[in-house]
């Protein structure tokens, strides 16, 4: 049975790091802090906003939130954003997705200042996160580098599966593993929905990367005996079991999966912990940048 790579563990781990440094930053009068803007009510968005909040609050990292109705224009949301922009006491800035209308995303993206950046999103981050410059990385890839990392799973000489190619997932996660550093040196290939014999080429990988919002993506006999399997996804699947009415699952099989892997992550409590927590690191990090430049 494989070895579950525990997000929550990891997560915890870095949080307690997190607090340390923000102490000694306030020491030195330097308090990091977080804009959020949340437009609409959709449930998904408003519990992980929330999440946001109390973890920035453990941390001791200040956060400010902007909620504004679903019938917000695009000229209202992108006033939030330039008032996060200017404001000093904002290092970080969060605009939670998917908006009521994406076809504004983008435009909102582009309208946040590259180095309060935190998401890592704007074009500008990256750019430089494509030719290994400094850079915040998107908070999703970054977890999952850092669970491989600190589980001691070797990525160099590795060759890595991703199947996704989403710009939040896929697409960043295969130019980091392939990238020249201490958490990439993968040999990768990029799968997705027109990918003829996928499971030849996932059978072929050392870690096998699922990132598609699908269920049952991945099964086990995609995969080789002794390969590391690292899910992405979260979805709701129907459980009258549950008072919920529903139940999160990843794109993995997970029970088949699991019983021929060597490491997997767990659905809840495997990447979803951590991509929170890189947000803070993040955001700790554009506090330390932006005293650097004074």
């Amino acid at each position: 049975m494989a070895k579950i790579l525990d997000g929550k563990a990891i997560s915890a781990e870095i949080r307690a790091e997190i607090k340390t440094r923000v102490n000694e930053l306030k020491e030195k009068g330097i308090v990091p802090g977080l804009g959020v803007l949340l437009v609409g009510d959709d449930p998904a968005s408003r519990s992980y906003v929330t999440a946001k909040e109390r973890a920035c609050e453990e941390a001791g990292i200040y956060s400010k939130e902007v909620m504004l109705p679903v019938t917000a224009s695009h000229t209202e949301i992108l006033q939030v954003v330039e008032d996060f922009n200017i404001d000093p006491q904002i290092n970080g800035i969060l605009v939670q997705l998917p908006l009521p209308d994406s076809s504004m995303e983008q435009s909102v993206i582009e309208k946040i200042l590259p180095e309060k950046d935190v998401d890592g999103f704007h074009p500008v981050n990256v750019g430089r996160m494509m030719l290994g410059l400094p850079a915040f990385l998107p908070c999703t890839p970054h977890g999952v580098l850092q669970i491989l990392k600190r589980s001691g799973i070797e990525t160099a000489g590795a060759h890595v599966v991703v199947i996704g190619r989403s710009n939040i997932v896929g697409r960043p996660l295969v130019n980091l593993l392939s990238q020249k550093s201490e958490l990439g040196n993968a040999t990768v290939t990029m799968c997705h929905t027109r990918t003829k014999n996928m499971a030849e080429l996932t059978r072929q990988a050392d870690i096998v990367v699922a990132a598609t919002g699908w269920p049952g993506t991945v099964t086990a006999d995609m995969i080789k005996e002794g390969a590391v399997v690292i899910d992405v996804g979260v979805n709701r699947i129907p459980d009258d079991s549950k008072k919920s009415g529903f139940r999160l699952v990843g794109d993995v099989d997970f029970e088949p999966v699991a019983a021929k892997a060597s490491a997997i992550t767990p659905v809840p409590g495997g990447v979803g912990p951590m991509t929170i927590t890189m947000l803070l690191a993040n955001t700790v990090e554009s506090a330390v940048r932006s005293h650097k430049a004074e």
